[in-house]
């Protein structure tokens, strides 16, 4: 087991949980309903992403290779650019903040990070030790 992936997804699991909750209560009152569900997005891809992590902290002791670790060095990635590029989306449109809509270019970048540490992952399981 990797002990530092398996905290890390316990914190990014708590933090979704989190901004979920601010997203379905608090955020609805600031932002059109285009912006929530961009935001609801980035929510679902995070918690998604960080029960990924998890699994690949718990594989690590049976699948002790690079690749492995890889996957769990993309989804850390993924969710920073992805779902953070989002949050960041949404704060700016809150805030009423302009100049910065540009942003959104790093959000593909996290979806990468996404698909390469499911292959990552595949890889790492398919190797022996």
């Amino acid at each position: 087991m990797n002990k530092t992936f398996l905290i890390t997804a316990s914190l990014l699991g708590a933090l979704a949980v989190a901004l979920g909750a601010f997203g379905a209560h608090g955020l609805k009152k600031i932002v059109d309903s285009d912006t929530v569900s961009t935001f609801q997005t980035g929510v679902q891809y995070q918690m998604y992403h960080s029960l990924a992590l998890l699994v690949v902290g718990i594989l690590l002791e049976k699948f002790p290779n690079r690749s492995t670790k890889a996957a769990g060095t993309c989804f850390i990635i993924g969710i920073v650019l992805f779902s953070g590029s989002l949050y960041a989306l949404t704060f700016l449109k809150a805030t009423d903040r302009v100049g910065l809509d540009g942003i959104g270019i790093i959000t593909p970048f996290g979806g990468l990070a996404f698909i390469l540490g499911w292959i990552f992952l595949c890889l790492g399981i398919v190797r022996k030790p």
